[in-house]
Formats: C-alpha cells, structure tokens, sequence
C-alpha cells in the first residue's frame, strides 16, 4: 500500500473539515444536545470511520484493513476512558450542562493534535531503532498493572481527579482567574481587570490530561500496525464523534463499572503482543545474542478478535453484574425523582401520576439494595440522595397527589442518606 504526500494531504484536509464543521456548525451557539441529535451524529461519524477502512479493501490490502479495523476499536476503547475523565474535570470546575459540548470538542481537537505530534515521534523512533518495541510492551503492561492496582485499591476516582494538575496551578500562580463562568467566554471583566474564567482554566486541564493518555494510546495501537498513516487515521476516527457519544451514553458511562479491569486486560494484550514482535526481531546482543528469537507472534486478524471480545465481555458484565445492576437503580432512582420535582403546576394529573409511579419503583428498589453496594457506589454522590429526598417531600407536601406515598413516607422519615 503506497500512501503518498497527495493521500496524506486529503486526509487531513478531510479532518481537519470535520473538526471545522463541528466547531461552526454544533458548538458555536451554547446548547445541550438532545438524544436524537446525538445519536445520528454518533451514527454519521461511526458510519464514516467504517467507511473508510472499505478504502483499504479497494485497493485489495486485506491486511492493513484489518489492522485499521483493530486499531480503531482499541483506540475508540481508550478513548471512552477520555470521557470518564472529562467528565470528573468538568464536574470539578462545575461546568454548566449547555457549555460542555465546547470543552469536550477542544479536548477532542486537543487530543488529535498531541496524538499526531506522538505518532510522528514514535514512527521515527521505530525506523530508528527497532527494538524500542521492548520499551513500548513493558511500557504497557506496567500501566496496565497500574491501572488494575488502582481499581482494586478503590482509588481510581482520586487518581482520575486532573482538575487540579500542575498546568492549572502554574496557570493561575501566574495569571489573574476569576471563579465564575461568563457565558462560554475564555475571558472576563472583573473589578476592571482581564481575568480567565473557568472555561479557558477547564480546557487547560483537560489539555494537560491528553498529553498523559496519549503515552499509553499510541504505544497501544503501535502494537497493532507500525503504518504510520493506518495509526493516524485509526486514531482520529475514534476521536471524531467522541463528543456525540458522552451525550448519548451519558449515564451508561458510570454504569460501566468494569471498564478499568477491560482496559487493562487490551493494554496489558498489546503489550505482550509488542514483546514478542520485539523477541521476533530482536538486534539487542545480549538476548539471544542478537539474533532473532523464534516466538509465536500474535497475528493482526487474531489481535481483532481479542479486542472485540474483551470490549463485549466488558459491557457485558457492567451492566448485568450486581454492582452493574446496583449502579442502575441508583442511577434511575435520581433520575426519575428529578423529572418529578421538575413538574410545573400546570402539569396533566396522568402525567404527575406516571412520574410518582417511576419514581417510587426506582426508589423502592434502590432501598433494597445490598448495603455493600449502596455503601460503595453513594460515596462522593450525596446529591442523589438530595434530589432524591427532595422529590420525596415535595409530593407529600403536594395536596394534588393522593396516590400511595409509602416510599416517599420512607425517605422522608429516614436520617443521613436517602437510599
């Protein structure tokens, strides 16, 4: 497969129109996506990034097609990983609903642009010096030890929390900063003085956490193709509609509680895959004594299946496993309370009745959770029990509504936490 400067310049120009067309066409006027609008898009760009590994097929190279495929996948997995961190970071700085779409497209926009900055490097350090593949494998099978560890320590969102990384602190060491939003504004009057708000102070951190994850996506799908344009184009795919995706699967992000065991299962696979190709050609004298080393290596077409697989069982097992199912109805109980204390006073009987029904089987069945898991999965999340409780008396106080009340009888009655 030739790939010359006319393909490669297409291919950003293409890129590059996407991100444009984003910017100007979705995040220009401040709103929240609804479900519908973030599913077609989510759709469009998934549909384009399948589309455009049939490119490869044209042009009848089977194999780097499937490479594109597998790199893709593993990228698109590590980029949901973004998310969950995107979404502490905002939450930290209290980012309003409308503005985040603008945070997560810089994000996005950042991420492409340090992940081609390491991509570069990395082709010239393999073209340089073959056995960097060693570095790359231990590189990765150490974060994946890491990451594993941290998940079963139960610190993972502490680890996560990058709203506060040295870049900010240095940020605002140096430059005035104001702690209020001004619309999606970078910049404020305050007091007579130009100071940066909290948006520009939220892209700066979520900057300096791309850098951090580009060090483990890129050795990542190095592992899987060493063709430079397959690893560009793999990697911006999966970043292109990332935006659309946090809020279409907004909520089912918490809900994939084992993500983190997943992940370090891929990144923990590439990396053994990595060392093998590096033992296949190995120059280093002192193993073998510079020659090669007859290992089995990990075929390309295999290294998809094993990605597939350990992203389905995944998902598979978040959400149907107890802390999974858990996570669910603590998730609804919220949701389903917060719909009901938004009810105005025009609001049809039938309606308020339907919303009290939810809201009260939610709730019961989130009473009824193991208090293993209610322990686990409510710390650092007292607000649910606010909202929750906070519907619960606002339908006795509502003379309108007579039907049973038992659970809302419960929670209101209870001390400490709701569920």
């Amino acid at each position: 497969m030739e790939i010359n400067g006319l393909t490669w310049g297409l291919t950003i120009a293409l890129i590059v129109g996407l991100l444009a067309f984003d910017y100007f066409a979705h995040v220009r006027k401040a709103h929240t996506p609804t479900i519908r609008e973030a599913a077609i898009w989510s759709g469009i760009y998934v549909g384009l990034a399948l589309l455009f590994g049939l490119v490869f097929f044209a042009v009848g190279d089977t194999q780097h097609a499937v490479e594109y495929y597998t790199g893709y996948l593993l990228e698109k997995a590590l980029s949901v990983d973004n998310l969950f961190v995107f979404l502490v970071i905002m939450a930290s700085f209290r980012v309003p609903r409308e503005y985040q779409q603008k945070v997560l497209l810089f994000g996005i926009t950042f991420a492409l642009i340090s992940r081609t900055i390491f991509i570069l490097l990395g082709a010239a350090l393999i073209a340089a010096w073959s056995d960097v593949f060693y570095l790359f494998g231990l590189f990765l099978i150490i974060i994946a030890g890491g990451q594993l560890k941290g998940e079963m320590a139960g610190d993972a969102d502490d680890a996560k929390d990058e709203a506060d990384n040295i870049m900010v602190r240095m940020v605002k060491r140096f430059l005035p900063a104001s702690d209020r939003f001004d619309g999606d504004k970078l910049f404020t009057l305050e007091n007579g003085k130009r100071v940066m708000t909290p948006m520009l102070l939220v892209m700066i951190a979520i900057g300096a956490t791309d850098i951090l994850f580009a060090f483990d996506s890129i050795p990542a799908i190095f592992g899987v193709t060493t063709e430079a344009y397959i690893v560009f184009t793999a990697t911006a795919f999966s970043l292109m509609g990332l935006r659309q995706l946090y809020f279409l699967i907004d909520g089912l992000l918490d809900r994939l509680v084992y993500l983190a065991y997943g992940l370090s299962a891929l990144l923990a696979f590439i990396g053994v895959k990595l060392i093998l190709h590096a033992l296949h050609e190995n120059n280093l004298p002192f193993i073998n004594g510079g020659e090669n080393v007859p290992v089995v290596e990990i075929p390309t077409t295999l290294s998809l299946v094993v990605v597939v697989v350990i992203l389905a069982i995944t998902v598979v097992v978040s959400l149907y496993s107890p802390k999974g199912q858990a996570l669910r109805a603590l998730q609804n109980a919220e949701k389903f309370s917060y719909r009901y204390s938004k009810l105005d006073e025009t609001a049809d009987p039938a309606e308020r009745s339907r919303a009290a029904a939810l809201m009260d089987e939610w709730t019961a069945k989130a009473e009824g959770l193991d208090q293993k898991w209610r322990d686990e999965l409510l710390e650092h999340k007292d607000t649910w029990s606010g909202i929750i409780r906070t519907a619960h008396e606002t339908r006795l106080a509502d003379p309108r509504d007579d039907d049973a009340r038992g659970v809302s009888k419960r929670i209101v009655r209870q001390d400490g936490p709701t569920v």
